[in-house]
């Protein structure tokens, strides 16, 4: 079972591909959501060279980043292997 970690928001990379994902609406709603202090599942990142690299989760990311928050809470998962 994975735990989820706190980490800075600024050691995280968002990769093009994920940014192309990312809608203004689900951004604001996650913020919202956030606000209102509902359960929040902890975005996915994996280990890169020398910080971590988004892989899901690029909306609450957003929301966090909107709100001020410094820091945010992964699951740290594992590289995808072709």
């Amino acid at each position: 079972m994975l735990k989820p970690i706190t980490i800075n928001i600024d050691d995280i990379y968002v990769p093009a591909d994920r940014r192309k994902e990312l809608d203004p609406k689900k951004v604001e709603t996650a913020a919202e959501e956030i606000l209102e202090e509902s359960e929040e599942q902890p975005i996915m990142v994996r280990k890169g060279k020398g910080r971590y690299v988004l892989t899901r989760g690029i909306h609450r990311l957003e929301a966090r980043k909107a709100l001020g928050e410094d820091t945010i809470q992964v699951f740290i998962v594992g590289a995808k292997l072709h």
